[in-house]
């Protein structure tokens, strides 16, 4: 079973591909003398595939009737 839902990794990864967006149109800016700086591009990249990888499980569990199916054979020459 999985830990996360489709509905929460869905959600999870359209706000971090939002935030990347955000970082794209200006990753840093000063009104005044006040500033904003934005997160860390990279770190952003990485929680956007950790997503994406999370949303591929569940897709991939969905897929498989409920559960990832793992099966070993051995070959045996008798």
């Amino acid at each position: 079973m999985a830990v996360f839902t489709k509905t929460l990794c869905t959600q999870k990864l359209n706000t971090w591909l939002a935030a990347e967006e955000s970082i794209a149109t200006g990753q840093s800016y000063q009104i005044g003398s006040r500033s904003l700086t934005r997160a860390d591009l990279e770190a952003v990249r990485e929680e956007i595939e950790y997503w994406a990888g999370k949303l591929a499980e569940v897709e991939a569990e969905e897929a498989a009737g409920g559960r990832n199916r793992l099966y070993h054979f051995v070959a045996r020459d008798v």
